[in-house]
């Protein structure tokens, strides 16, 4: 399950790593190195380029950077505080699920990410470990999205665009830290995955989730880091350094390091 990431690629250096081009429309997303869901985060789609009249150009396709929110909110909701629960979608249901299965067969999107986090339960206590590529390349999480409208605003106002990322049973290395881990689409799949024609449907977009391969596995390092990252409000490059906790023998009395008053 990924329930925190980081993103410190600016939208022009993802814009040229996943040969799109920059349609942040000036909003600056700045490098987050402990992304909880409901913050805003840097994504990649595919479109059909449309005219000053809105009318799509079926002949062309243009890839973007663009900005979402962390966590779906359904067209159909009420309410976009549902968007704090859907910041993922599990590979096996994301096809059928209802607030999923619309986004799944036609918005698909790409989460670069240059590592995600996740604990492990260690002698009572959760061990936090950094998984990030090992090629410095951003690792391409697949996530779907959503546009969503206020019911009881103005029609007219600016819509809000939603993702969540797609997990899958971990694999590998990440096996030994977790039992999920966002599905890391390969660059051979991008194309397919992101194709704004392709609508999938259930059977479609199963055939698309296949677990990670060798190809993504092999490129994944797993990290060891401070629990400093525990804390949301926690940010900056030291939470993604290496950190190996002490261990005391057994036999040392701790009290006895302890000054009394």
């Amino acid at each position: 399950m990924c329930g925190r990431f980081a993103s410190i690629k600016s939208s022009t250096q993802l814009a040229n790593e996943y040969e799109a081009v920059d349609g942040t429309r000036g909003r600056v997303v700045e490098p987050d190195y402990n992304i909880p869901p409901t913050h805003a985060v840097l994504t990649v789609v595919a479109r059909h380029p449309r005219d000053a009249n809105g009318t799509p150009d079926p002949a062309s396709i243009v890839r973007s950077i663009r900005v979402m929110r962390w966590g779906l909110v359904p067209h159909w909701a009420k309410d976009p505080a549902i968007g704090s629960r859907l910041f993922n979608a599990r590979m096996e249901t994301v096809a059928d699920k209802l607030a999923f299965r619309a986004p799944a067969a036609q918005r698909r999107c790409l989460i670069p990410a240059d590592g995600w986090y996740e604990w492990r339960r260690e002698e009572g206590r959760k061990r936090p470990f950094y998984l990030t590529s090992n090629d410095r390349e951003s690792l391409a999480l697949a996530g779907i999205w959503s546009v969503w409208r206020d019911p009881a605003g103005d029609a007219d106002g600016p819509p809000l665009a939603t993702c969540t990322i797609v997990t899958t049973p971990s694999a590998g290395e990440p096996a030994e830290v977790h039992d999920r881990m966002p599905l890391v689409l390969p660059r051979k799949d991008w194309g397919t995955w992101l194709d704004p024609d392709a609508d999938l449907g259930v059977d479609g977009v199963a055939a698309l989730l296949r677990p990670p391969g060798s190809d993504v596995l092999g490129r994944i390092e797993v990290r060891p880091i401070s629990p400093a990252v525990n804390h949301v409000r926690n940010n900056g490059p030291g939470l993604l350094e290496r950190f190996e906790p002490v261990s005391l023998p057994a036999s040392l009395d701790i009290s006895r390091l302890v000054s009394k008053s």
